[in-house]
């Protein structure tokens, strides 16, 4: 019996996941909305950085009062939109 294998997320290497926390944490402190390429997700992820939860490794997007909890380690990509 085959088993189908889900894709894996791509794996980063140290360098990377620093760049990006120090994206993240440069948004969090200017209070910039930034859009976030989340692995898995169809849609990026639009808003303000409301917590960054290190328990739980979860970073938390405010967008019109609504909170989406990303995982860190799925987030591939932040950008800063242009509208």
């Amino acid at each position: 019996m085959i088993k189908s294998k889900a894709p894996k997320r791509p794996t980063r290497d140290e360098f990377v996941l620093e760049e990006i926390g120090n994206q993240l944490t440069e948004a969090y402190q200017e209070g910039s909305e930034i859009l976030l390429t989340v692995w898995g997700w169809e849609e990026p992820v639009r808003g303000q950085i409301d917590q960054m939860d290190s328990r739980t490794g979860k970073v938390h997007i405010k967008k019109d009062g609504v909170i989406t909890k990303v995982p860190f380690m799925d987030i591939m990509e932040i950008n800063y939109p242009r509208d």
